[in-house]
């Protein structure tokens, strides 16, 4: 859901994220293991992307840090690196997965997916379906009553969400931090307005409740 990309080399760093964002995955970007230290530090990520070989703090050392903390982001090493020791080595280290360059970008969205799943609190089902609601969290699609609800990516995100917390309330925080990336400001309504749409998407009888002055309830 949300993703962190460390990686030195700014146009791979960039392509990557373009195509994770198109996938529906919410992306920070950063080029030195000290900066993603930093933001691992500030947001909930659920996975990292990690290239091994970062300037300043080393891919390593990151990983070392962030499994020595009990963190439960997963760890996709991403690298040139492609030797079996290589590979051992790194998944010693606590990665959770590891990808060498080049690769080939459907596989790389795939094993994001799978280790997202990973990362959640209980084992995820690949359908979620709650009053008519039916989402696929694989092949990204979402319909309710057989009628398909052609959501946008952060819809589909919140609506996953929704599912996910099985009645539970989610706060607008909560929702801000797991389903945007750290440019989104708190104080522009982005996720008033995309629960305006994804209402308006879902239909009639209403779904989806605003529990005043606490959040949203499926």
């Amino acid at each position: 859901m949300r993703v962190l990309v460390a990686e030195d080399e700014r146009d791979l760093a960039a392509l990557v994220a373009t195509g994770l964002r198109r996938a529906g995955f919410a992306v920070d970007t950063v080029h030195s293991g000290d900066a993603a230290l930093d933001h691992l530090d500030l947001h909930p990520y659920d996975v990292l992307v990690l290239d091994r070989d970062l300037p300043r703090v080393h891919g390593d050392e990151v990983a070392r840090r962030l499994v020595a903390g009990g963190s439960p982001t997963r760890i996709l090493m991403l690298t040139a690196a492609t030797a079996t020791e290589d590979r051992v080595t790194g998944l010693d280290l606590g990665a959770d997965d590891y990808l060498g360059k080049p690769f080939e970008f459907p596989e790389l969205v795939s094993r994001v997916r799978a280790l997202r799943r990973r990362s959640a609190r209980a084992p995820l089902p690949p359908l979620l379906e709650r009053y008519g609601l039916r989402v696929d969290t694989v092949r990204r699609t979402a319909g309710r009553d057989g009628r398909d609800l052609d959501l946008s990516p952060k819809e589909f995100s919140v609506l996953q969400i929704l599912l996910e917390a099985d009645g539970a309330v989610v706060s607008a925080e909560e929702l801000l931090d797991r389903a945007w990336d750290a440019h989104a400001d708190p104080f522009t309504g982005a996720v008033r307005v995309c629960m305006s749409k994804l209402r308006a998407k879902v239909g009639e009888p209403a779904l989806i409740r605003t529990v005043q002055g606490v959040g949203y309830q499926l």
